[in-house]
């Protein structure tokens, strides 16, 4: 999802619970080089580094990259860069199987969360391209929520079909097109215009050499019946 040290664990939870190139046919990697930054003019500040390595993008047609309890997840874009699979920071988040149709997927280090070490997975994708529903079902619960105190962020909760009871949580999401149930359909239901750039880097971030880094959205599967467990200290100021 996203690491920001400065923030306590609990403020994110509280806010899930309240709860980003050139075309090919579809499974071609392409290689887009990163735009260049200059400075005009003999005052302007030096420009910022950009790295010379090549971005490297998979269309794919709504494919599936990872499954859980008969719970299918697609990719919620169709242009993706990787997928960083982390631990999420609900106690009651499902460990993810991975597809081998994910686009370039890495488990990142842990974050001492206790929880598995795949249940919530950052899909790095295209900022211009629009995000859509990663299965199919209801929508339980849409719209904005605070970030660490600072960041607005909107964000999509599915109760998926394929698994009654459950909640596939979609955050990290900018301009919401679905509200509360609504019916989508995996990979064709548009509920997002276009994943949120966040403001600092996040951990999926380090995995790549190209920058700046696209931004990604965060998916995880979770079962709502399991408690979160309470932790010290957290809330906004």
């Amino acid at each position: 999802m996203f690491r920001a040290p400065t923030r306590p664990r609990p403020v994110l939870a509280a806010a899930l619970l309240l709860a980003t190139g050139c075309t090919t046919a579809a499974g071609h990697e392409v290689a887009t080089p990163s735009p260049p930054m200059t400075a005009s003019g003999p005052s302007a500040p030096a420009a910022a580094p950009v790295s010379k390595a090549e971005r490297v993008v998979v269309d794919q047609a709504w494919a599936p990259f990872a499954t859980v309890g008969g719970v299918e997840l697609l990719h919620p874009s169709s242009r993706v860069e990787r997928i960083g699979f982390h631990e999420a920071s609900h106690d009651g988040a499902r460990q993810l199987e991975l597809l081998p149709t994910a686009v370039a997927p890495a488990t990142l280090e842990s974050r001492g969360r206790g929880t598995g070490s795949r249940t919530a997975a950052d899909i790095v994708a295209d900022p211009a391209v629009e995000i859509r529903a990663p299965v199919t079902g209801r929508v339980i619960r849409a719209g904005t929520y605070v970030l660490y105190c600072d960041h607005r962020d909107d964000y999509v909760v599915i109760a998926p079909d394929q698994h009654r009871g459950w909640e596939v949580k979609v955050l990290h999401i900018h301009g919401v097109q679905v509200g509360q149930g609504d019916r989508v359909t995996a990979g064709r239901t548009v509920i997002a215009l276009r994943p949120t750039q966040l403001p600092f880097e996040s951990q999926v971030d380090e995995v790549s050499a190209v920058q700046p880094a696209w931004p990604h959205v965060h998916v995880e599967v979770v079962d709502p019946t399991i408690p979160d467990r309470p932790s010290p200290g957290g809330g906004c100021p």
